[in-house]
């Protein structure tokens, strides 16, 4: 027994385990099927496309050239956006300038008509050829200075050559309407009490400006002005101007 043993390379009273390697061996080939599957599924995914005619080359082509195109479309869309607020900037200048242009040309007008007026005036100071010494009116505005309340600015205008000052009295009425109703208010009516008549004294021109108060309801049509001269033998002067306001001062 003992050379039977020694022959089989046993040890007596020494028992050997033998060890088996084939769960490892199975783990690693069922991986390496999963594997080869994976790649085979993938390989035929590709040849079903590719029997469809997809061709990946040239999608991917197209895919390049289609993010280089919305590239430039985005570049193309911010610069009409800049251009747009450029030509919104553009509009709101040249509204603001016609504005601008428009309440100048009106301001130059209305000092133009002024300027008419004045001359026209002064012409009539130096008037030689007057057969008396005589006054006239020579300019009527009326302004708005509050809702209600006016200013009428008023010149006397004195024609010929005059050696000394003449003087007198100015009252105004105002023509209008109240409820439907024909209605005068006087000059103490139109200042509270305050202003019966206004006194000149002057050679050739005098200026007055004098505020007035139409109550609320009333509405005016006409401005009534009598000029009285000093001299009882001097008949009063009076005139009629339509109620016309003018936007400047």
């Amino acid at each position: 027994m003992r050379s039977l043993a020694a022959l089989f390379g046993r040890r007596p009273g020494a028992p050997q385990v033998v060890r088996s390697h084939a769960p490892a061996l199975r783990t690693a080939l069922w991986a390496a099927a999963a594997l080869i599957g994976a790649f085979a599924l993938y390989v035929i995914y590709e040849l079903g496309r590719y029997d469809a005619g997809y061709d990946r080359q040239a999608a991917a082509q197209q895919r390049t050239e289609l993010e280089v195109k919305i590239e430039h479309m985005e570049k193309e869309r911010r610069e009409l956006r800049t251009q747009l607020a450029e030509l919104d900037t553009v509009r709101v200048g040249r509204a603001r300038e016609q504005a601008e242009l428009a309440r100048e040309l009106g301001a130059l007008q209305a000092q133009v008509a002024q300027q008419s007026q004045e001359l026209a005036f002064y012409r009539g100071v130096v008037q030689q050829n007057a057969a008396s010494i005589g006054l006239k009116i020579g300019q009527a505005r009326i302004t708005a200075l509050e809702p209600g309340t006016f200013n009428v600015h008023l010149s006397l205008v004195r024609s010929g050559r005059a050696e000394a000052d003449t003087q007198g009295t100015l009252v105004m009425e105002v023509e209008g309407t109240a409820e439907g109703a024909a209605k005068s208010l006087d000059l103490p009516a139109l200042t509270a009490g305050r202003v019966h008549e206004l006194r000149y004294t002057f050679r050739y021109f005098q200026d007055f400006d004098q505020p007035l108060k139409v109550p609320p309801g009333f509405k005016p049509e006409q401005l009534q002005v009598e000029v009285r001269s000093g001299k009882k033998d001097v008949p009063p002067l009076s005139q009629s101007f339509l109620w016309t306001v003018e936007s400047g001062p």
